[in-house]
């Protein structure tokens, strides 16, 4: 025995497989498709799945984590105070958190200037949502400054008459190639220097069109110039990395409780959200979608693989003459089962990557024409394929494969010369 009998993959085999794939082409295509369609659909679902995740993340336009708590009217009696009572944060609230509660890595205090009025530039003006802030807002929502700066610490300290404008307030007040930056504006005939222009980075179009529309100015001058003295409309908190948001937000509530008398039972004296309950609830659903879509996807590739196996049987069956031929020749059992082995992990491997291939592009094609027509901002948005998930299943597809077809090649292996010469 030579070692080209020994080597698995030498040219005469080659030749014999494509000469029996030849001969069987409808049988090899149909055996094809069905491998190739486990590895397509386990991509498009993955794919899909990640587009929904991605277009639902991107309806979080807050930190993942973000807390928002706010004053509300007692609905209980406590020391002495009748119920209807509305719950006013102040100033102090602000130090009292940052002393009591190390868990937080944000504390973003805010109050809106309500009414109407009007912001005025020389002789244009506009109505406008104007909001006493903090530097740590800016951690809160996914903001970017594009000219000037944000509020600072010196800024609060000082109560400095600063504001920072959305875009659309720079275009209408200003115009767009106008640097508003180093300019005063009136709101409610009080000058503030404008120091920054900010955009908001989020796939929501409306969401970012609203924010654009709004003006943020330091807390403590807003405060001091329009009457609002120690006021404080609501608080925007994140807590530190690790750190559950459930029980920090009743600590919060707690001690906020504590300091305005509020009964401990009272639980409508003080609103709050918890964007990590919502988010934790969305990530739920994606770990539904990515098992179901894993279930429906493994299944797929494992009926693939049954279906070479059986048409590998089949071929063993054909070719039984001509194996007990080659045993007869003195043709070794290995030589028989990496004859059948070659031609499984052919199909297998070719179907598979053709699956691959198309799957890909399909998903590339979805997520061109989902930019082409500007879809931003829904649920499903820039699906993605990990590629290395698909390679590694389409591996463990050949490799099921090759297993698979190790049923038809030992019986080839196992066939008796003389039996197999009378077979007909």
């Amino acid at each position: 025995m030579n070692r080209k009998e020994l080597a698995m993959f030498d040219i005469d085999k080659w030749q014999e497989i494509y000469s029996t794939i030849r001969k069987n082409k409808l049988r090899t295509i149909l055996t094809g498709l069905g491998v190739a369609w486990g590895i397509g659909m386990l991509v498009i679902l993955l794919g899909s799945g990640r587009g929904f995740e991605n277009g639902i993340e991107g309806q979080f336009d807050v930190a993942k984590n973000a807390i928002f708590v706010w004053g509300q009217r007692t609905s209980m009696a406590y020391k002495g105070l009748q119920p209807g009572r509305f719950v006013q944060f102040n100033n102090d609230d602000v130090d009292a958190i940052r002393n009591n509660i190390p868990e937080l890595a944000v504390v973003a205090p805010r109050l809106n200037l309500g009414g109407s009025f009007a912001v005025v530039y020389e002789q244009k003006s506009a109505s406008y949502e104007v909001y006493g802030d903090y530097p740590d807002f800016f951690k809160v929502r996914p903001y970017s400054m594009i000219q000037g700066r944000y509020i600072n610490e010196k800024d609060i300290q000082d109560r400095r008459k600063v504001a920072v404008i959305g875009t659309t307030v720079r275009d209408v007040l200003f115009g767009k190639d106008e640097n508003p930056v180093g300019k005063y504006i009136k709101i409610r005939g009080i000058p503030f220097l404008v120091i920054g222009v900010y955009t908001m980075r989020s796939t929501q179009a409306e969401e970012v069109m609203q924010a654009s529309k709004e003006i943020f100015v330091c807390n403590t001058a807003l405060q001091q110039t329009f009457n609002l003295v120690n006021k404080i409309g609501w608080f925007a908190f994140v807590p530190k990395q690790g750190v559950p948001a459930a029980g920090v937000e009743q600590k919060i509530k707690r001690l906020l409780a504590s300091r305005h008398r509020i009964h401990p039972d009272d639980i409508r004296a003080i609103g709050s959200a918890n964007v990590e309950e919502e988010y934790m609830q969305v990530q739920g659903l994606f770990m539904i979608i990515r098992s179901f879509s894993w279930f429906v996807s493994i299944f797929t590739i494992i009926a693939g693989v049954i279906g070479v196996g059986n048409i590998m049987l089949i071929v063993v069956k054909e070719r039984t003459k001509e194996i007990g031929i080659r045993k007869a020749l003195g043709a070794t059992p290995w030589s028989i089962i990496s004859m059948i082995l070659q031609e499984t992990i052919v199909i297998t491997t070719v179907a598979g990557y053709m699956g691959l291939l198309a799957s890909t592009g399909i998903i590339a094609g979805i997520n061109y024409l989902l930019k082409k027509n500007n879809a931003e901002g829904g649920f499903f948005a820039n699906p993605e394929v990990d590629l290395t998930m698909a390679l590694t299943a389409t591996a463990v597809l050949i490799i099921g494969g090759a297993l698979i077809g190790m049923v038809p090649a030992t019986k080839a292996a196992a066939v008796d010369p003389v039996v197999a010469l009378r077979d007909e």
